[in-house]
């Protein structure tokens, strides 16, 4: 009998690690009380402390702040310009997985902030050996855009001399309490390979796959210990010191900045990933195969949290969420160069033993129990204004569009 948690939906399997106390709580809810006993205003004098020494009359930039079209970067830049009085130097990794709602986000920040954008874009037909590797070998389409969006702003860092990043919220405290608030854990090379890249950093891209060589992966390396610690780059958390609340801030940056959110077949916040083709489709499709569960259930623990959904309903909503067809797989399939087919054998690969089992060569069924029918329900506390039905159907780089010839490789198949 799998465990699991006594509040929210999270079980024993989940990948970051988690444990349960006595009654069954699992670590990620009993972190998550702090949030309602913390003083909060002292922990924000806490953080004004540490960043003032980093402000300067004299230089150009204070801190780099990571940004893209969607997640927390507008809230991240409204603290530090609004409340921290920062001067910061934006940064962006181009994942070349772009809706046109992330691309109107990141025009609409930069405008809005009026602050500097440095942009990454690495080779595209580097990037695309590197996602049809990360794919096959680790069932992973998203690798190189958590490479680059966790290392562009360290060698960045490094590059101009800047020792201040500045990061939302830590993943591992939110979702399974891996830390406490008041243990102010910082952004480090260890956990970006463990956790934000599951444990596969560059070296192990280099093989015989697609025959990727050092050169090729160099974008994704990250910076030397002894060039870090020459500048005294240290990235902070600011989930570690304002009372972190993801729905909450996007409500508040649709209010005051026009932020844009997009609909996936299967997700429930339409505002975390509004940038992404890629994340909510494909990307989440193989976390369902490894793990069992996919972002809904993230999502539905963190509102079970703040008490937005009870469990029962949350049980609901992933069930539903998580039997939906994954959305853009032909734009996934185009941007690429390869066929669905293809695509569903390599990611076929994946599938875990533990949750699935395979009835025919293509017939997989799932383990665990799910609700079998269930209507989405108006009445939810949990709304989405602003928020587009459509990403278009066209992939997209930073500002362009591009039109892809008609292939018929692309005929119906069915990942659930």
């Amino acid at each position: 009998m799998v465990k699991t948690c006594t509040r929210c939906l999270y079980t024993e399997d989940h990948p970051l690690g988690i444990t349960f106390n006595e009654e069954g709580v699992c670590s990620g809810c009993t972190i998550h009380e702090e949030k309602d006993y913390l003083d909060w205003d002292e922990r924000l004098l806490d953080l004004k402390k540490i960043v003032a020494k980093y402000s300067s009359k004299q230089a150009k930039y204070d801190c780099i702040v990571p940004v893209s079209g969607a997640k927390d970067s507008f809230f991240i830049l409204h603290i530090v310009i609004n409340v921290l009085k920062l001067k910061p130097l934006v940064v962006c990794y181009n994942k070349y997985f772009n809706t046109q709602i992330g691309i109107d986000n990141l025009a609409r920040l930069r405008i809005a902030f009026d602050v500097d954008l440095h942009l990454k874009n690495v080779n595209p037909k580097i990037v695309k050996k590197i996602t049809k590797t990360s794919i096959y070998k680790f069932g992973n389409p998203y690798w190189h855009c958590l490479a680059g969006e966790t290392v562009f702003p360290v060698q960045t860092a490094v590059m101009m001399k800047i020792p201040l990043i500045i990061w939302g919220a830590h993943q591992g405290l939110e979702q399974v309490g891996m830390f406490s608030h008041l243990h102010n854990v910082e952004m480090s090379r260890r956990y970006r390979k463990d956790h934000d890249l599951f444990g596969f950093d560059t070296d192990n891209f280099i093989g015989n796959f697609d025959n990727l060589s050092e050169e090729d992966i160099i974008n994704y390396k990250y910076p030397a210990f002894s060039d870090i610690e020459s500048i005294g780059v240290r990235g902070i958390y600011l989930g570690n010191y304002i009372r972190w609340d993801t729905y909450a801030q996007h409500r508040m940056m649709v209010d005051l900045y026009n932020y844009k959110g997009a609909r996936f077949s299967r997700t429930l916040d339409a505002y975390d990933y509004a940038d992404s083709f890629v994340y909510s489709g494909i990307h989440d499709i193989l976390k369902f195969y490894k793990h069992g569960y996919s972002k809904v259930t993230d999502q539905a623990c963190r509102e079970i949290r703040f008490g937005r959904l009870t469990k029962e309903q949350a049980f609901l909503i992933t069930s539903h969420y998580e039997m939906q067809e994954p959305d853009h797989i032909d734009l996934f399939c185009k941007w690429l160069g390869i066929d669905k087919r293809s695509l569903l054998l390599a990611a076929n690969r994946h599938r875990n033993e533990k949750f699935w089992f395979q009835k025919e060569p293509d017939e997989w069924h799932l383990k665990k129990n799910i609700a079998k029918s269930y209507k989405l329900d108006d009445n939810l506390e949990l709304k989405y204004p602003n928020t587009s039905d459509s990403i278009g159907n066209e992939y997209i780089t930073i500002g362009k569009g591009v039109d892809w010839p008609n292939q018929n490789l692309h005929q119906d198949i069915n990942w659930l």
